[in-house]
């Protein structure tokens, strides 16, 4: 006898799979199948063949970590926000002023993250 909760989550597990079988297969295909023509100017550190100029590993400034983490709230916040508005009629005025709630909080994170400069780009 199966379980009906765990056949709502067959689609997830096929998809699943057939994600890692691709994520397995295609690199494995890739190394086989593709041309092996090594030359000097390949060795070279990076993989465009222009001479390095300076050191191979210098320090990023702090400014592209913090503008990747902004990118990704705003990811999130989106991500939020889409299946809110798919079922916004359900959840009523209770979904509203919860998402007005949320949405008051990220613009204030938004107004602070402005106000110290963070998307100031020298």
């Amino acid at each position: 006898m199966t379980n009906p909760i765990l056949i709502d989550y067959l689609p997830l597990a096929v998809l699943l799979g057939i994600a890692v079988f691709f994520a397995i297969l295609l690199p494995i295909l890739s190394l086989n199948l593709g041309p092996k023509r090594p030359s000097a100017r390949q060795a070279l550190p990076y993989e465009s063949g222009m001479v390095a100029i300076g050191e191979a590993q210098r320090r990023l400034p702090v400014k592209f970590y913090r503008i990747a983490v902004l990118f990704i709230l705003f990811d999130v916040d989106i991500i939020l926000l889409v299946p809110w508005a798919m079922s916004f009629r359900r959840l009523g005025v209770y979904g509203l002023v919860v998402m007005l709630i949320f949405m008051a909080l990220f613009i204030l994170g938004d107004l602070w993250v402005w106000k110290k400069g963070v998307l100031e780009w020298e």
